[in-house]
């Protein structure tokens, strides 16, 4: 089996970077957090849980036995776990296709599942950004494009902020260690914004995102 992305000439990047860009963090999504947080897996299974109770239910109702009851029960779990074993290796396959890169000019998307494609967003097309936390230190990054720049909603998906289809904005998701990768991309866009302050050996790296962008998603 041929792998579609053993060609890059860096992983996860369509071309090398040239000499005066810096790469500062490149990760993909913990796909358990991708699974909790994007496929709703507890929330799946929890309906599959009322799913199957209220078959049992059902069934004790209409008088029968234990035993009766208990395969009523039976034949629709297998559907329950083929439903949430699809959404596991959705999110997984998500997770595994997908890399983030951040550099010091750029946040670059390498995301699909059967068709891969790379978005290049430089930063100065990135109007604001902001860290939504999540459970276990990981997080989402929300990434808003300065007008008229735009992507598809279904081009990004899930890599998207829910429900922004008229502006869609790119979605960093569930990035492990979420709170230094927030703070190592809030300096990069401060530095962008500001080129002085790179030769500031004093300054101290930034503990969060710049105040025009703290906002949770």
């Amino acid at each position: 089996m041929s792998d579609d992305h053993e060609f890059e000439p860096v992983w996860g990047l369509p071309e090398r970077l040239p000499g005066n860009e810096r790469m500062l963090w490149q990760g993909s999504p913990d796909w358990r957090s991708l699974a909790i947080g994007v496929f709703r897996l507890r929330a799946v299974a929890l309906y599959f849980a009322l799913l199957l109770a209220w078959r049992g239910a059902s069934a004790a109702y209409d008088g029968a036995g234990a035993l009766d009851t208990a395969l009523a029960v039976l034949g629709l779990l297998p559907l329950a776990l083929l439903g949430l074993g699809l959404l596991a290796m959705l999110a997984w396959l998500s997770a595994t296709t997908s890399v983030y890169t951040v550099t010091d000019r750029r946040v670059v998307l390498r995301i699909g599942i059967v068709l891969s494609v790379s978005f290049n967003l430089p930063y100065a097309r990135i109007e604001s950004a902001a860290l939504r936390p999540l459970a276990g230190g990981h997080g989402d990054i929300v990434l808003t494009l300065a007008p008229p720049d735009r992507i598809a909603y279904l081009q990004l998906w899930p890599h998207a902020r829910p429900w922004r289809l008229a502006q869609p904005e790119p979605m960093l998701r569930s990035v492990p260690e979420a709170e230094r990768v927030a703070a190592l991309l809030a300096d990069a866009l401060a530095g962008a914004a500001d080129p002085a302050r790179v030769a500031r050996p004093d300054r101290a790296p930034s503990d969060r995102l710049p105040s025009t962008a703290a906002a949770t998603a």
